[in-house]
């Protein structure tokens, strides 16, 4: 009972931690400023900030969402990243454990929030994540047990050539560029992790997701159809809700045809 309330413990405090780093990934990465260098400072007045006032999640609220020097507002998401990085963390470990999957698909997940992120204010997917992703899903495979090194490869090839068809067929029919090549080389990315047979499911989620989540958002923007919707985010989306949905969602399926 004590070890495993500690791993719990230690899951959440982990995740809040790497979310504190996930915000500095998703804040300097489009703009190529290092990730290391230089330390966490204001956005606002640009003034370093002390360890108590970079303690995930609790500083903000302390602080109430709002530079100690300047008064500089601080985005609501600072916080929200670092509650989901936590949540992610925490879950894995409720399913797997203080075990090396549970270590791989952390990192894993937690890329797929640092893409999703940006891409919804940037509609950029950096190479940086996701083609280093797609190397670290191959050599994962040795190591995941729902996944071979064969699995990896066909879906890093099947994800990338896959959508790399549907984006050239729109293209050719509509004249218009439908998905980006950042798309493409993210869901290689999760072929990679996920394996090939996981992917008609991946792909079907974020359709959905995308659908549902598209239609409120075009009802209520101003833009209407000229709105542009990143599907990053979807795809991040589709393939969390598999990992931990994925197998009970396909025995539903399979109980309605049956």
């Amino acid at each position: 009972m004590i070890p495993h309330v500690f791993g719990v413990i230690l899951s959440i405090l982990l995740g809040l931690c790497l979310g504190s780093f996930l915000n500095v990934c998703i804040y300097r990465l489009p703009e190529g400023k290092s990730i290391v260098s230089p330390p966490s400072h204001c956005p606002g007045c640009g003034t370093r900030l002390h360890f108590y006032d970079n303690i995930p999640v609790i500083s903000y609220l302390i602080l109430g969402g709002k530079c100690r020097h300047c008064s500089c507002r601080i985005s609501w998401r600072y916080p929200a990243i670092e509650t989901l990085a936590a949540s992610i963390s925490f879950l894995l470990f409720i399913r797997y454990g203080l075990t090396y999957q549970y270590l791989l698909l952390l990192v894993f997940l937690l890329a797929l929030v640092v893409v999703s992120f940006i891409d919804l204010e940037h509609q950029i997917i950096p190479d940086s994540i996701s083609i280093p992703g797609t190397i670290a899903g191959l050599a994962a495979s040795f190591l995941l047990p729902h996944n071979s090194i064969i699995d990896s490869l066909i879906g890093a090839a099947a994800g990338g050539l896959g959508l790399f068809a549907v984006a050239y067929l729109y293209h050719a029919a509509t004249g218009r560029a439908g998905m980006g090549g950042g798309d493409i080389k993210l869901l290689a990315m999760i072929g990679a992790w996920m394996g090939w047979k996981a992917l008609p499911m991946i792909v079907f989620l974020s359709s959905l997701s995308g659908a549902l989540i598209g239609v409120l958002y075009l009802s209520f923007s101003r833009k209407g159809m000229r709105a542009r919707i990143p599907f990053g985010p979807f795809l991040s989306l589709g393939t969390i809700i598999y990992l931990f949905f994925g197998k009970n969602i396909e025995r539903f399926y399979v109980s309605l045809l049956y």
